[in-house]
């Protein structure tokens, strides 16, 4: 068996890929991959859903893609979700990354023992909940949802895995609503967002 010629063959493969995983992150347009929904879930909200991203296997993989470009494996122990479409952007990076995913849930939706954190909405109160034993001291976390807006339920979820001893690396978002100032609540963490409105 030429084994000189397998390699040849194989870095002629692994050179194509790259080509054309990097004409794949040149070209495409993400926005084009997210629709919108005027007066949903409610009247003078313009809803933002990246489902149709969902949909197609290049526009996640540029979203991976674009992710790895930020966060080195080394800088990562686990990904958290938030709940509930940061619980697939978690997901996909955790399989890419070969981390585990943990999740950050509504009060009430997990077993067990949670430690839990209050915080102000628009309207009210909430509460994020994880599961006691879901993290050890000092892992390194990288926060994921599919949206930021005004900022404060990203920065329960950071406030959560600090009071849990994790450390958190950053926050992985798809879409960003700028005007909403999001961003500045989480000033202090590196953040990543790959559409911005």
């Amino acid at each position: 068996m030429n084994f000189q010629l397998l390699e040849k063959i194989s870095s002629i493969l692994s050179s194509q890929n790259n080509y054309y995983s990097l004409f794949l992150s040149h070209s495409m347009n993400l926005r084009e991959r997210i629709n919108e929904y005027q007066d949903f879930p409610k009247k003078g909200i313009l809803f933002r859903d990246f489902s149709p991203m969902l949909k197609d296997p290049s526009a996640m993989s540029v979203v991976v893609e674009e992710f790895e470009k930020n966060y080195h494996p080394k800088d990562v122990d686990v990904f958290v979700g938030i709940e509930s479409r940061g619980f697939i952007l978690a997901s996909i990076l955790a399989q890419k990354y070969n981390k585990g995913m943990v999740l950050l849930r509504k009060a009430g939706k997990l077993p067990g023992k949670t430690v839990k954190t209050s915080y102000t909405i628009e309207y009210g109160k909430a509460v994020l909940e994880i599961q006691k034993t879901a993290l050890n001291p000092g892992e390194r976390v990288v926060i994921c949802d599919d949206l930021l807006a005004t900022g404060g339920t990203a920065k329960a979820a950071a406030e959560l895995i600090e009071k849990m001893k994790g450390k958190v690396t950053g926050f992985a978002f798809i879409i960003e609503l700028m005007e909403l100032n999001g961003m500045e609540k989480i000033a202090g963490y590196r953040t990543v967002s790959l559409v911005k409105y």
